[in-house]
């Protein structure tokens, strides 16, 4: 009888232990190059730059089985400049993602920590723009859609459903952190949809600031956007939707996506490669951008891929710039984990009556014209 209590006890702990594994897995992406470019303030120049097809981070990433389909899991990313060993995102550790969360097989992943909105979970892939085909420099002007990541959120909750014959949604909500419940929160939608080589995607966002208290602006401040702010703005809505078709090697698609301001100040000096920034003269702005894109695997280790931006903006005061941008890249995979690639960017700004002047994303400064080009050839480690 001891005997068989004893071998029952002990299956039950190996049975624990089993249940209760865990895995942590460190992970990262390096990506460094040198760009040329036609004109900033003026003048040609050539600089060392980081991050111009995807940010360079480390991270750690964990599960541990708690049994009946249900899971622990986390994520710790850092961004950093290869360049000069900075922190990214306003000297966070962990500025690129910051989570800790339940998934489950059947009903999806609750998570909270700093996060991306669904906007860029759901709808961002099928664009060029902050993804392995156009990289950062190809963002839509300003990053005004946030495709390109240039806004984390603080303080948020998300549900990311599993993947139901292939339609996937979710959802975020940030806090404020303050007494001041709808001051600096934000709210994000999507869902998408596979079937066959067909992908279709939507989403949106909403965030909300109070123009008259820029602590935002400081990585430090509580809410919700902080530091990394894009626009200051008292309300912006970014939504959008796209299509694209893989047929054999190549995929084809469109994105489009409008976002509107209201309370509008300005435009960050990050964003807008200016000292002080580029101001809007009314109380509201909107950006429209219509994308089109293709992607194509000449060989299992050469890539090509093009993209081409419409984007109609309106500042006020009967300024509204449109901008040009086309964003080509081959890439050359040197083994599964390092390639290199060279990439070419061009941006045109029309119907000018403001003198805003074209500013490609990621560069040191705009152009002080109305055309801008940037050349890099560079490469990128997986680890």
């Amino acid at each position: 009888m001891k005997k068989t209590l004893m071998v029952a006890a002990l299956t039950g702990v190996f049975a624990t232990a089993a249940h209760a594994q865990s895995s942590v897995t460190l992970y990262g992406l390096i990506d460094a190059g040198i760009t040329y470019s036609s004109a900033q303030k003026g003048h040609a120049t050539y600089q060392a730059t980081s991050g111009t097809v995807n940010g360079s981070r480390f991270g750690l990433r964990g599960a541990e089985d708690l049994g009946g389909g249900l899971k622990a899991i986390f994520t710790l990313e850092n961004g950093f400049n290869i360049d000069n060993g900075n922190l990214g995102q306003k000297s966070r550790l962990f500025g690129r993602q910051a989570f800790v969360g339940l998934a489950s097989d059947q009903y999806g992943a609750v998570t909270l920590g700093r996060q991306y909105d669904s906007v860029v979970d759901y709808l961002a892939p099928l664009s060029n723009t902050g993804t392995q085909f156009g990289g950062t420099i190809a963002a839509h002007p300003f990053d005004n859609d946030n495709l390109n990541n240039s806004i984390r959120f603080n303080n948020t909750v998300k549900y990311s459903s599993v993947n139901y014959a292939g339609f996937k949604f979710g959802g975020t909500y940030s806090f404020s952190n303050s007494t001041e419940f709808a001051n600096n929160r934000a709210y994000s939608f999507g869902a998408s949809y596979n079937y066959a080589g067909l992908n279709v995607a939507a989403g949106y966002l909403q965030t909300n600031n109070n123009v008259n208290n820029q602590q935002f602006n400081a990585a430090t401040f509580s809410g919700a956007q902080a530091g990394d702010y894009t626009f200051g703005a008292g309300r912006q809505r970014t939504f959008g939707g796209g299509v694209n078709y893989t047929f054999g090697p190549a995929t084809a698609g469109l994105v489009y996506t409008q976002t509107q301001l209201s309370q509008a100040i300005g435009i960050s000096p990050t964003q807008s490669g200016t000292t002080n920034g580029v101001g809007f003269n009314a109380n509201s702005a909107r950006f429209q951008n219509f994308e089109g894109n293709v992607r194509y695997a000449l060989t299992p280790a050469i890539s090509l891929a093009g993209a081409y931006t419409y984007t109609r903006s309106n500042f006020g005061g009967g300024v509204n710039p449109n901008f040009h941008t086309v964003a080509l890249q081959s890439d050359y995979a040197l083994s599964k984990r390092t390639d290199v690639y060279l990439q070419g960017d061009w941006q045109h700004v029309s119907s000018n009556d403001g003198g805003v002047t074209a500013f490609l994303n990621g560069l040191s400064s705009a152009s002080g014209r109305q055309d801008q080009v940037a050349v890099t050839v560079g490469m990128r480690h997986r680890f």
